[in-house]
């Protein structure tokens, strides 16, 4: 199903993949440690919480980004749409990382290793899948 000329079934796909990526990476692979470098005690975690249902919005905008510029880029097929969500990767959704490194106290590396692998995977994955997608 096309909306404005992007498929929506493939941005959907896409943003479930993201999703699920990073319930993979923080909340299975990375979770203690991430939790450990960020100094935050469990009350705090659990603060966050009620926001969490929230955080779906995310992935979906991302997904939506990245099929606006992989067609802008006309760069269709699962490796055009990776290596668009590679480049996006790094000139933006890093670049926002690299401001909570600079100007937060909290995580130090680690938390900005962690989340730039985040921030690579979902879009190169996301980008793959809207890519592919006929």
């Amino acid at each position: 199903m096309k909306v404005m000329g992007h498929n929506a079934l493939a941005i959907l796909v896409a943003a479930v993949a993201i999703y699920l990526i990073g319930f993979v990476f923080y909340g299975v692979i990375f979770e203690a440690t991430w939790v450990a470098a960020t100094g935050w005690s469990e009350a705090e975690l659990q603060s966050g919480m009620s926001k969490m249902p929230l955080g779906f919005i995310i992935p979906f905008l991302i997904a939506i980004g990245l099929s606006l510029v992989i067609k802008w880029r006309n760069k269709p097929g699962w490796w055009g749409g990776a290596e668009t969500g590679l480049l996006m990767a790094l000139f933006f959704m890093v670049a926002v990382v690299f401001y909570g490194y600079v100007y937060s106290p909290a995580g130090g590396e680690t938390v900005f290793a962690i989340d730039t692998l985040h921030q690579f995977a979902t879009a190169a994955v996301g980008g793959a899948i809207i890519g592919a997608w006929k």
